[in-house]
């Protein structure tokens, strides 16, 4: 008897549990609201890009023009430098042993220069006593063209001391600017903004994917503004601009336009794919932040909208 029922009712049960499951899925789910509200643009007509917070200078990556193992520091992050001042100094005991071998290369040169000049002096006062006496039996012809002939041969070893002499100098200047090579100095006055090396660490020379030093002037930071090329026609010379922080809108400042690049290229698309496709080319212009005290810092995203009221209305 509880055979006959219990398979229709759990077919039943089976077929409630089905209508909920499907009633409580077709529920329109509220969309989420977002974390940040969006900003909005300030002018009646404006054309919005993407700015990349940079230095005036731009981002300065200094590397090295020769390889080495860094024995120095002497910066940090966030200092200031002027330019000129030392960034970093490579190993350079080989070079001073080298100099040091050089150096005395150049000692022994010019104690040679001085031998022949002695030499020489010596020859000519013999020469000068052979040409004065008038009793030409007292020295063959012969025993005279001999003395000639060795004071131009000391005449030309004097001259050959010379030329030791000076290359023994540019031996030693050439020395001495590796040495300068090998110490790294700041180009322009500005800030640190990234520092990626410790002592002992090997520098390689030429272009490295990560700066051993990023550096710029941040007085003060500029935006770099990538515009879509289908809006680059709007973008005028000198309109104002306005820039928002990328996550809090309430913190925005006015720009002033410094340049614009008149070369339009392919916009950086970040996605981390292996492959990256960029079909989109962008205008960049280049605006200076005015104001002074803002939590903006190099590298951060800021939402900018420039004026375009006056291309609106001439339209």
């Amino acid at each position: 008897m509880i055979r006959k029922y219990l398979l229709p009712a759990l077919a039943v049960l089976g077929l409630g549990f089905a209508v909920l499951t499907v009633i409580s899925g077709s529920k329109t789910i509220p969309p989420a609201m977002p974390f940040v509200d969006p900003t909005s643009p300030p002018f009646r007509s404006s054309v919005a890009g993407t700015g990349i917070v940079e230095a005036n200078t731009e981002n300065i990556a200094i590397g090295t023009l020769v390889p080495g193992v860094i024995s120095e520091i002497y910066v940090s992050v966030g200092g200031k430098v002027k330019s000129g001042d030392m960034l970093f100094r490579l190993d350079d005991r080989d070079l001073k042993a080298q100099l040091a071998v050089r150096q005395a290369a150049l000692r022994v040169a010019n104690t040679n220069v001085k031998v022949a000049k002695a030499s020489l002096s010596d020859l000519k006062n013999q020469l000068t006593l052979a040409e004065r006496i008038t009793d030409r039996r007292a020295i063959s012809v012969e025993e005279l063209d001999r003395r000639r002939f060795a004071v131009q041969i000391a005449m030309a070893k004097l001259a050959q001391a010379k030329a030791d002499v000076v290359s023994a100098k540019a031996q030693v200047n050439e020395t001495a600017i590796n040495m300068d090579r090998i110490l790294v100095r700041t180009p322009v006055d500005g800030e640190i903004l990234q520092l990626k090396i410790h002592p002992g660490e090997y520098a390689p020379a030429g272009i490295t994917q990560t700066p051993l030093v990023l550096l710029g002037n941040v007085e003060p930071l500029n935006v770099r503004v990538d515009v879509d090329e289908n809006d680059a026609w709007r973008v005028r010379p000198g309109a104002p601009a306005v820039a928002y922080l990328r996550g809090n809108r309430e913190i925005s400042t006015e720009l002033k336009f410094v340049r614009i690049e008149p070369y339009v290229i392919p916009k950086k698309s970040l996605t981390g794919d292996s492959i990256e496709r960029v079909d989109t080319r962008v205008l960049q212009v280049i605006y200076s932040i005015e104001q002074t005290g803002l939590t903006v810092f190099a590298g951060q995203q800021m939402d900018v909208y420039i004026d375009a009221t006056d291309n609106a209305q001439n339209k």
